[in-house]
């Protein structure tokens, strides 16, 4: 089967249009029936609809005040142009997928183990391990005779094993969608950073990572990789401030801005975008996670930024 047809840019921003007329304002019989011969004019038209109505779908069913205020805002907006840039955006930089994931409520209720958006948690695991959960993440838990397994289904957790109370040795393994990573009586950290790539980041003793189709390899206290499917990639140097998010703060050290800012969307609800004018910026010092908003402050007044806000939940980071 071949994939559905995809938009282009000048067809999302007529469906942009028709958005915009179809939902905030009162169109006359005349518009429905030319938005109507629009839509049918072919496969791509189609698409582009699609896309305009998902993301509008999205944003009315997120969790908490995140999509209405979106959608308020918009409503709220005077002149058909204004309201219109806002949409497009919507459309191009904000895939509906992409935002019911980022504030899925179903987590909750689908992971044995989970956090919404800008939430960590601790839990003392049965063999009295230590599990922290990042923001945005879920695992399930499946301990048996044989082993000790934890699922990351998504997002970053952060393990303290603990010595098995079991008569009989059982290993502890955290199983990712490219393979598993199995402790070797340590601390350390699993980030699924996409659906192709895990990064794995050792603070003590060390790890052994067993690709799905690749050959296994121990990585020691200090070391931090990437691994995908097929293979482990080179190793590198892990921050000592990596683990810090757990205790709610990002240590950068001459870390891009479009990387600092990338961080502090994951741990805040709705849309962060870095302009690429300062993505290349490079920022040092302690942020906070806990509170985004104060983090973005401090940029503006340390860098030359500005905070541009559409709503609470659409922020870019731009040039002053």
């Amino acid at each position: 089967m071949s994939p559905p047809p995809q938009p282009d840019f000048a067809l999302l921003k007529e469906a942009a249009d028709w958005a915009t007329t179809l939902h905030f304002g009162t169109p006359s019989s005349a518009e429905h029936d030319a938005f109507e011969r629009w839509r049918g004019q072919s496969p791509q038209h189609e698409a582009a609809w699609a896309r305009a109505q998902s993301v509008l779908s999205a944003f009315g069913q997120l969790d908490g005040d995140t999509g209405k205020g979106t959608l308020h805002a918009l409503e709220r907006m005077r002149g058909r142009r204004r309201s219109l840039r806002v949409l497009g955006a919507l459309l191009l930089a904000a895939p509906a997928g992409w935002l019911a994931w980022n504030q899925a409520p179903w987590r909750e209720w689908s992971a044995d183990l989970a956090t919404v958006t800008g939430e960590r948690r601790t839990w003392m695991l049965p063999d009295d391990s230590r599990l922290v959960l990042n923001t945005a993440s879920a695992v399930n838990i499946a301990y048996g005779e044989a082993e000790r397994r934890i699922v990351l289904v998504e997002g970053e957790i952060l393990v303290t094993t603990h010595a098995d109370p079991s008569p009989v040795f059982r290993p502890f393994i955290v199983e990712t969608a490219q393979g598993q990573i199995r402790a070797l009586g340590t601390r350390f950290g699993v980030r699924r950073v996409d659906d192709d790539r895990t990064r794995v980041s050792v603070f003590e003793h060390a790890v052994e990572i067993q690709p799905l189709d690749g050959p296994p390899r121990i990585l020691q206290a200090g070391e931090q990789a990437d691994f995908d499917a097929f293979g482990v990639r080179a190793g590198k140097p892990v921050d000592a401030g990596a683990a810090l998010w757990e205790h709610g703060m990002l240590v950068a050290r001459n870390m891009r801005l479009a990387e600092v800012v990338a961080e502090l969307g994951r741990h805040r609800r709705g849309i962060l975008r870095c302009d690429p004018a300062v993505a290349d910026l490079r920022v040092s010092g302690s942020i906070s996670l806990g509170d985004s908003d104060a983090a973005l402050a401090l940029l503006a007044q340390t860098m030359p930024l500005r905070v541009a806000r559409i709503t609470p939940y659409w922020i870019t980071v731009a040039p002053r």
